[in-house]
């Protein structure tokens, strides 16, 4: 999973804070390695929420658009849009009583993983672009990572800057060097 928004490094939201910017802005985007949503194989394929949120998170009130992978066939397809609109429950169904989600629309996904030089751009909705963190003194790249043991998403972090993030449409912003993180996720239902 890529996660990218408007706070500052490593996010407060992750800890239960408040964003850093007062208000949250920001998207998730899931590559799936190997999976299935009931007997709907998934490999391969890629989602994506994007949401604007007035406050935190938990607080509510967010508009959120959902993009899912245009490979995929009809099967396929209902079965990621299940899951944006959270009506397979998991980390999607918390989230969707958060905002009012705009129906998923299909979009073509490039998304490549491989640490400080992952990416992806998914159509004309979005795109992003990790960079390592830099220390403020000596300019080194630096490899911070965030353990949750209790995390809705994942259960550890890698974290960086985004060199880009930005999305267009109906939700929209630009927060290109801001927080970006990586991980590992497994859900099951």
């Amino acid at each position: 999973m890529l996660v990218a928004c408007n706070c500052d490094y490593g996010c407060p939201c992750n800890v239960n804070g408040h964003p850093s910017t007062g208000k949250c802005e920001g998207g998730w985007t899931w590559h799936i390695d190997l999976g299935r949503y009931g007997d709907t194989t998934l490999d391969g394929l890629a989602f994506s929420v994007f949401a604007d949120w007035p406050g935190a998170i938990h607080e509510g009130g967010g508009k959120a658009i959902g993009r899912y992978d245009e490979r995929a066939d009809d099967a396929q397809r209902e079965a990621l849009a299940t899951l944006i609109r959270g009506e397979a429950g998991g980390p999607w169904g918390v989230f969707s009583t958060t905002y009012d989600l705009e129906e998923p629309q299909p979009a073509a996904f490039d998304v490549q993983i491989d640490g400080a030089q992952s990416r992806y751009t998914i159509g004309d909705s979005a795109e992003l672009e990790l960079q390592y963190l830099s220390n403020p003194v000596t300019g080194a790249d630096i490899h911070p990572s965030m353990n949750l043991p209790e995390g809705l998403l994942v259960r550890a972090l890698d974290l960086f800057a985004s060199k880009t993030f930005r999305v267009n449409g109906s939700v929209a912003y630009d927060h290109s060097g801001r927080y970006a993180a990586m991980g590992a996720f497994e859900y099951s239902g």
